[in-house]
């Protein structure tokens, strides 16, 4: 169960912001070209949260930057989760 479960969270948010970038425009918008493929790569839920707190007018204010922490703390926690787990066990 552990298996397919660490699959799915390492795979799910690069699969979902790679739909989000192909079939949208507002990945276009937030990010800059290569940014958009280093955080597809290296630092998905990242990504994500600064996509979704991007404003074409202002860019990320305010809320926004709490709901790019939280994707920095995903990608961490998705990193650094398996070393820390067997330490634990």
């Amino acid at each position: 169960m552990c298996c397919p479960l660490a699959i799915a969270f390492v795979l799910g948010p690069r699969i979902g912001f790679f739909l989000w970038w192909w079939l949208g425009t507002s990945v276009e918008r937030a990010m800059d070209m290569p940014w958009p493929f280093f955080g597809l790569i290296f630092a998905p839920w990242t990504a994500i949260g600064y996509t979704a707190a991007f404003s074409p007018v202002e860019g990320v204010t305010g809320i926004g930057w709490g709901v790019v922490a939280l994707g920095v703390l995903g990608d961490l926690g998705s990193y650094g989760l398996g070393p820390l787990r067997a330490k634990w066990e």
